[in-house]
């Protein structure tokens, strides 16, 4: 087991913190707002109200001894510029820091931060290296909230037409691909029809996603 820090908790900072959780890591996450500090608190080994740009209030919690900090602060360079020197400070082994532009990246790596992540640029290379090899397409995240995947078409769904199964309206999913061995179609109209065997690659929430994962 590693024990990672992160540090803010927007979209980023919060799903990044909760996924490792879930892997089994130590995670330590630090905020200074108390709302999302009490929305996560359940969701990772410890959730602390406290302001990391203070080097005294990340000693007193112990910051010092995690294997790797992650700085998901957003926007504000000159917090993450403070909170990137205070963690070099503190010989963290490992930092990371999410970053919005190629400027802000280089005075962190300037810093002493060990890699740098773009959240949007990370995703436009993801999808365009999946896209441009569709037979390997699993799953493309396209936000916290929205991605593609693909799925077996469900027994119940075969022999009838997209129009029939009304999929967006009863399911919050859109069919956006159908491959068969013959070759993959996309975009199909609203009177095609689901083949057996057939692969979907379907765009939505992930919650519908996984609904309908959990039913087929």
């Amino acid at each position: 087991m590693k024990s990672y820090v992160v540090i803010g908790l927007g979209r980023f900072g919060t799903r990044i913190a909760t996924k490792l959780y879930e892997f089994g890591e130590d995670v330590l996450a630090i905020d200074i707002n108390e709302s999302l500090i009490n929305d996560i608190a359940d969701y990772v080994s410890k959730a602390v109200i406290a302001d990391a740009k203070e080097i005294d209030v990340l000693k007193d919690l112990g910051v010092q001894s995690c294997d790797c900090a992650i700085v998901a602060i957003g926007s504000d360079l000159a917090a993450s510029v403070l909170v990137t020197m205070n963690l070099k400070n503190l010989g963290i082994p490992q930092i990371i820091c999410k970053t919005y532009d190629e400027t802000h990246s280089e005075i962190l790596r300037k810093l002493g931060a060990d890699k740098v992540i773009t959240p949007e640029h990370v995703m436009a290379d993801r999808t365009a290296r999946i896209l441009s090899a569709p037979n390997i397409l699993e799953h493309i995240e396209f936000s916290e909230d929205y991605g593609i995947t693909e799925l077996s078409a469900p027994k119940l769904w075969v022999g009838h037409s997209l129009r029939e199964l009304n999929v967006r309206a009863k399911y919050n999913v859109f069919v956006i691909g159908v491959r068969t061995n013959e070759q993959t179609k996309i975009s199909p109209d609203a009177d095609y029809i689901i083949e057996k065997n057939a692969t979907l690659i379907l765009l939505g929430d992930y919650n519908s996603l996984e609904k309908l994962r959990n039913n087929n």
